[in-house]
């Protein structure tokens, strides 16, 4: 069971992040600047509503598979790799948000799209660990 929810949340995430990567984060460009801080308001409050949870089940599962493991390098490295999307969350892509909040700047809006990319490409490494015990 423990193994099945951590596929689940994390190719969920995975699936997300692609489609914040690709899609909502450039159109955020496109928003007119008059209705932008309402828009990234709304954003910063449904993805979180979306995403929490989903990041949770996916830490906490990979916790507890790690132990059931006995620490197999596997899921060592998907840890690892979930703390280094974590951090980045918390120390690059939320302060973007934030400062986003009080209307759209282009420079920052390039960092939030480029450093998104630590997140994209950390997640997508987490398949691995994700299907393991299904392979």
């Amino acid at each position: 069971m423990v193994a099945l929810t951590h596929a689940i949340s994390t190719l969920a995430l995975v699936g997300l992040i692609w489609t914040i990567q690709i899609v909502h984060y450039p159109l955020m460009a496109l928003v007119p600047p008059a209705t932008y801080p309402a828009y990234q308001d709304a954003h910063q409050r449904r993805i979180t509503f979306l995403v929490s949870p989903l990041m949770v089940l996916e830490g906490l599962s990979a916790i507890l598979i790690l132990f059931e493991q006995s620490g197999s390098p596997v899921y060592r490295g998907g840890l690892v790799a979930l703390l280094l999307i974590w951090l980045s969350t918390a120390l690059i892509q939320v302060p973007c948000h934030r400062l986003l909040i009080d209307g759209f700047d282009p420079g920052l809006h390039r960092r939030l799209v480029r450093t998104n990319w630590i997140r994209t490409s950390l997640w997508t490494v987490r398949i691995c660990p994700a299907v393991w015990p299904f392979l």
